[in-house]
C-alpha cells in the first residue's frame, strides 16, 4: 500500500512538472527527487558501480540544464578514463583520446589482445556487474591487473558517458551519447574474438532514417536463430546488449538497436516505425548466417511495445518476449501524480508533440488493444508487480488477450523487474532456445 509520505512526494513531483520549476528545485535539493525511482539501479547494475558511491554523486547534481548536467557527469567518465590511460601506457597501448577518435586508425585486434587476459570483466558481467569483480580478478590473476584496470575503466567510462547523455535530445547529451557509443563499439569489437563470438557494426538504411545497431554471432555461424532486441525511451545499444554478453553461448544470434526516435535518429516516433522494424527483420532473414524461419524478438519498456506490436503484424517473426511492455493505460498515465517533468518532456521530444495535450492525442494513435488477438506466436510477458514509471495492466492485459502468451510478474519489483534481472534473463533464453528449438547450444 501506497504510504501519505509517498503520495505527498508524488504530488510534489507532478506540481514541479506542471509549473516547470523542477529545474529550481534541483539546484536546492538535487535532482534525486525528480528522477525515475530505478534511475540509480539501472546505471549501478551496468557499470558494475558502487551504489553507495553511486548515490553520492547523484546527491552532488543540482541541475538537468544540458551544460551542467552533462558536464557533472563527464567529470566521473573522464576520471575513468584517466584511471583507463594509466593502465593502458603500462601495456604500450593506445590512449583514450586515440580510441575515442573516431577518424583515426585504430588496430582494433591488437588492442583486443592487450585487453583479452582480462575479458571475463566484460563477458561475464551479466545483467547486475558487481562492483568488487575487477578487485577479486586482480588478486588472482596479478598478470592481468593492468588489462582489467583499462577494461573496468573505459567500460565505467561509457556507463557515465550514458549518464550524461540521458534522456537525449540536447546538444551535450547527445555528444556525451557520441562518446558512450564509440567506447561501446571499440571494446566490443575488438574483444569480440576473445568471447567467441563475432561482433559487427550495422546501418540499416529506411528512407531517411538510419538503423546503427550491433549484431553478435556465435563465431563461425550458420544458420543461426537470431534475437531481434530494441530498448526503449532512453535505452542505449550498449545498456541493452552488455548484459547480455554473459549469454553468448546460448546458440543464439542477437542484434540490438535502440528504438526510432531516441538518440541518432532524425525524426520523432510514429506508428511508421513498424516499417523500420519490418526493414530490420528484412535485413536479418537476408544474411545467409541467419535462420530466417527462426527470428525472435526482445523488448524493453516501450520497446517491449513494438516487440509486442510486431508478433502481431509481421509473421516472420516465431516467439517473442516483452519486459515491461507500454500499451494503452501507460499512454493515459501522462498526467498521473508522480511522473517527473524530465520523463514527460522526454515523451513530448521523441514523438515530436508541442505539448502535454499534443503528446496525448499522438500516444492515442499508439493503441495496441487491436493487435493482441493477432499474436499468434508463443509471447512471454514480463514486469514487476509495482510498476511505478508504466502501469502493470498493460502487461496483464496483453497476456490475457494474446492467444499464446504467458505471464510472469514479480512479487513487489518495478519496471522490467529490474530486482529479477538474473532471473527473467534465464527466463527468457530458456523460452527463446525452447520455441526456436536449440539445444544445448546447437540448432535443431
Amino acid at each position: 500500500m501506497t504510504s501519505v509520505r509517498e503520495i505527498g512526494k508524488r504530488v510534489l513531483v507532478s506540481a514541479r512538472a506542471m509549473t516547470h520549476t523542477t529545474e529550481r528545485a534541483a539546484q536546492r535539493m538535487g535532482v534525486g527527487a525528480f528522477l525515475p525511482r530505478l534511475f540509480a539501479d539501472r546505471f549501478t547494475h551496468l557499470g558494475g558501480i558502487d551504489p553507495e558511491e553511486f548515490q553520492r554523486q547523484l546527491h552532488g547534481c543540482r541541475s538537468f540544464d544540458d551544460a551542467r548536467w552533462a558536464g557533472y557527469w563527464g567529470d566521473f567518465a573522464r576520471a575513468h578514463l584517466a584511471r583507463a590511460d594509466t593502465a593502458l601506457l603500462r601495456l604500450g597501448g593506445p590512449s583514450t583520446e586515440l580510441l575515442l577518435d573516431a577518424a583515426a586508425p585504430l588496430d582494433l585486434p591488437a588492442f583486443g589482445e592487450l585487453l583479452a587476459p582480462a575479458v571475463t570483466i566484460l563477458a561475464d558481467r551479466g545483467p547486475v556487474a558487481d562492483p568488487e569483480a575487477v578487485d577479486r580478478f586482480c588478486v588472482t590473476h596479478p598478470d592481468a591487473a593492468d588489462a582489467a584496470i583499462a577494461l573496468d575503466g573505459l567500460i565505467k567510462a561509457l556507463v557515465y558517458e550514458f549518464i550524461a547523455a540521458w534522456p537525449g535530445y540536447s546538444p551535450a547529451r547527445l555528444a556525451a551519447y557520441e562518446r558512450s557509443h564509440r567506447l561501446c563499439e571499440v571494446l566490443l569489437r575488438s574483444l569480440d574474438t576473445a568471447m567467441g563470438v563475432s561482433i559487427e557494426v550495422v546501418h540499416i538504411p529506411v528512407g531517411t532514417q538510419t538503423v546503427r545497431g550491433l549484431l553478435m554471432l556465435p563465431a563461425d555461424a550458420a544458420s543461426v536463430p537470431t534475437i531481434l532486441v530494441t530498448n526503449g525511451l532512453e535505452g542505449t545499444v550498449a545498456e541493452a546488449l552488455l548484459p547480455l554478453l554473459s549469454r553468448r553461448d546460448a546458440g543464439m544470434g542477437v542484434f540490438v538497436m535502440e528504438m526510432p526516435g531516441t538518440y541518432s535518429y532524425t525524426e520523432p516516433l510514429t506508428t511508421d516505425a513498424e516499417t523500420i522494424y519490418s526493414t530490420v527483420i528484412d535485413h536479418l532473414c537476408a544474411d545467409s548466417r541467419i535462420d530466417s524461419h527462426r527470428i525472435g524478438m526482445l523488448g524493453f519498456s516501450f520497446g517491449a511495445y513494438w516487440s509486442t506490436r510486431m508478433a502481431a503484424v509481421d509473421p516472420r517473426l516465431a516467439v517473442a518476449v516483452s519486459n515491461g511492455p507500454l500499451s494503452d493505460r501507460s499512454f493515459g498515465l501522462l498526467n498521473s501524480i508522480g511522473m517527473p517533468e524530465i520523463v514527460v518532456s522526454t515523451l513530448i521530444s521523441t514523438l515530436g508533440a508541442s505539448g502535454p495535450a499534443d503528446l496525448s492525442r499522438k500516444l492515442a494513435k499508439f493503441s495496441l488493444a487491436q493487435h493482441y488477438r493477432h499474436i499468434d506466436i508463443p509471447l512471454l510477458v514480463i514486469n514487476g508487480a509495482r510498476d511505478t514509471l508504466a502501469d502493470t495492466r498493460d502487461s496483464i492485459d496483453i497476456a490475457i488477450e494474446a492467444p499464446d502468451a504467458q505471464l510472469v510478474l514479480y512479487a513487489e519489483d518495478d519496471h522490467c523487474a529490474m530486482g529479477h534481472a538474473e532471473e527473467w534473463t534465464a527466463l527468457s533464453t530458456k523460452f527463446f532456445r525452447e520455441h526456436l528449438r536449440v539445444r544445448d547450444g546447437v540448432t535443431a
